[in-house]
């Protein structure tokens, strides 16, 4: 073997080992992901309504003039939200569009409820009460209650209302 050939030879294991390296080499890089669950939460603050006694086919109302006892849902997720409300039957009278006997009617109102309110009727459906409330947002709703034309009970009822809260 000549010196050229040698040269050769040994430049080509050279190269060889020089490339064998980055052929077999491992190759590795890092996705760092998080994520962040999904909280969906409602409060309502005071959450308590005392309409004291009310004589029958009467109203009373949270708004200033009435019991002045508004009422906030705050939205305590991480998301906006979308909220709803409806109304209950009491262990004695129904939830009604209208008053009558054994019947009574629940209304709510969201905007200029002190002044010029626009009452809508609850009803044991959910319905909207407001749309994309941001995280740690609020809505202040005002509510007015209806008493029965008549009834075969006169003791203290709960018309409980409900606020549900869902992803905007």
């Amino acid at each position: 073997m000549n010196s050229t050939m040698k040269i050769l030879v040994f430049s080509l294991f050279a190269f060889t080992i020089a490339f064998a390296n980055i052929a077999s080499a491992a190759s590795s890089a890092t996705v760092n992901a998080t994520i962040t669950p999904q909280n969906i939460s409602v409060s309502v603050s005071d959450g308590s309504v005392a309409y004291g006694t009310v004589s029958l086919s009467s109203t009373a109302d949270t708004t200033s003039g009435g019991t002045n006892d508004s009422q906030t849902a705050t939205n305590d997720g991480n998301v906006s939200i979308d909220l709803n409300i409806s109304g209950q039957d009491t262990s004695a009278w129904t939830l009604a569009g209208t008053i009558g006997a054994n019947q009574y009617k629940h209304e709510f109102c969201i905007t200029t409820c002190d002044t010029t309110p626009s009452w809508t009727a609850l009803t044991t459906s959910n319905q909207p009460l407001t749309t994309g409330v941001a995280a740690s947002g609020t809505q202040v709703f005002d509510l007015k209650l209806s008493t029965p034309s008549s009834t075969a009970s006169y003791t203290e009822q709960s018309p409980n209302v409900i606020i549900q809260a869902s992803a905007s």
